[in-house]
């Protein structure tokens, strides 16, 4: 806080020295770099949106989402089994990392804040995002496939569970500190415990900005190409449960992308276009959900 109110301090000291015109050049300068930077981000994302679109949409129809990889040479097929098992993969990590980060969150925004064990943890996830995916594949190998001896859709999701429970940790920890402290202050007057206060004012109150970082953990998550390759490795086969290996649209892209075959690769430039598609329709949907709780929250 010190450090900040110096910060501070030596700004508005810089801008009563500084000159009119200096103020005006520096502010000028400042928009005008943030402004092209952005349209440069944006720019990058529409070359490589517009790049996929084109190349996977000659191959991406209902029969491809409905049809099996084909042998390689063969001119049909598609890769039904892949959505289907990216889906299923990406639902376990989720569904094991939501409830831990979201608990390790309050935990370091509302009970643990400024303790020893608080900023030990802190450390260890930022560390933890650091960690190459190969990494957390070849520990889920070691752990999970090796002791199974098979490769598993449940293997994967443990794998993915790693790479994402730091990003859900500290977006939740980030969005329940974005919560006014007159809001926990209202509802201590009103009578509310600390635990009534957390789960059913702050929680509520910071779900938008969580559900943002849940969105950002799925789109990691459905990306990933090494965890996968060591643990659910990949099937021609539609998934038939959770302990055996389920195809996925990352390995399925990186598998065909480097074969001869025209088909195949048509198939990996139709699979990097759906999982495109598959993030867009999780991302808007986690939006409308947002803004239609927050309509109801304001009437």
């Amino acid at each position: 806080m010190t450090a900040q109110v110096q910060a501070v301090e030596q700004d508005n000291l810089f801008k009563r020295r500084a000159k009119p015109w200096q103020r005006i050049f520096l502010d000028v300068g400042m928009t005008a770099l943030t402004t092209i930077s952005s349209i440069f981000a944006i720019f990058v994302l529409a070359l490589i949106l517009y790049y996929v679109f084109t190349r996977g949409i000659e191959r991406l129809n209902w029969q491809t989402l409905t049809q099996l990889p084909p042998p390689p040479g063969d001119q049909v097929g598609g890769f039904g089994n892949a959505v289907l098992g990216t889906i299923i993969v990406v639902s376990i990590a989720i569904s094991i990392t939501f409830p831990i980060g979201l608990f390790a969150a309050i935990y370091l925004s509302e009970f643990g804040k400024n303790s020893p064990a608080a900023s030990f943890l802190r450390f260890v996830i930022k560390v933890l995002t650091g960690v190459p995916s190969i990494i957390a594949g070849v520990f889920a190998y070691g752990v999970l496939v090796l002791s199974s001896k098979t490769f598993s859709a449940l293997a994967g999701g443990m794998a993915l569970s790693v790479l994402t429970l730091p990003i859900i940790i500290l977006s939740c920890e980030e969005a329940l500190r974005l919560v006014p402290a007159d809001t926990r202050a209202a509802a201590y007057a009103l009578g509310a415990s600390r635990v009534q206060t957390v789960f059913r004012v702050v929680l509520p109150a910071a779900l938008p900005v969580i559900l943002t970082g849940v969105t950002l953990a799925i789109a990691r998550a459905a990306g990933e190409t090494a965890p996968l390759i060591f643990t659910a490795l990949f099937s021609f086969l539609w998934p038939s449960g959770l302990l055996k290996p389920v195809a996925s649209l990352a390995v399925l892209i990186y598998n065909f992308a480097l074969v001869p075959f025209e088909n195949q690769q048509k198939l990996a430039w139709g699979g990097a276009l759906a999982l495109v598609i598959l993030v867009l329709i999780t991302t808007v949907s986690f939006r409308l959900l947002v803004s239609r709780r927050q309509e109801a929250i304001t009437i």
